[in-house]
């Protein structure tokens, strides 16, 4: 828990909430408890503009939102390979992404 409230406390001073995100921990072979994936990203969180952000209402996102938006107007069977996905689709999410990293990494 301390992880992310330090990453929820971070975020919010940036104007970002973090709506939700998932922490993958495993064992070493001394059996310590370490943090075994990625964490805190565009690919396992969901970050939203606090200023934009109203009880009830979905906010926009910083995250692969246009990318599932996408998939999910199309009839595939949900299983690898996925389809390709439009340019327009990932040069919009990929500019979330970079915005996410402007307001919390290069606004320090």
């Amino acid at each position: 828990m301390q992880l992310y409230s330090q990453a929820r406390e971070y975020a919010a001073q940036r104007g970002i909430i973090i709506a939700d995100t998932k922490f993958e921990f495993g064992l070493d072979a001394q059996d310590n408890l370490v943090l075994i994936d990625e964490a805190l990203t565009p690919d396992s969180s969901r970050f939203w503009p606090a200023d934009q952000y109203q009880p009830g209402k979905n906010p926009p996102s910083f995250d692969k939102q246009f990318v599932r938006d996408y998939l999910e107007t199309l009839d595939w069977n949900k299983q690898a390979p996925g389809p390709a996905l439009p340019a327009d689709i990932q040069e919009k999410t990929a500019a979330k992404y970079r915005e996410a990293q402007t307001r919390l990494i290069e606004n320090i």
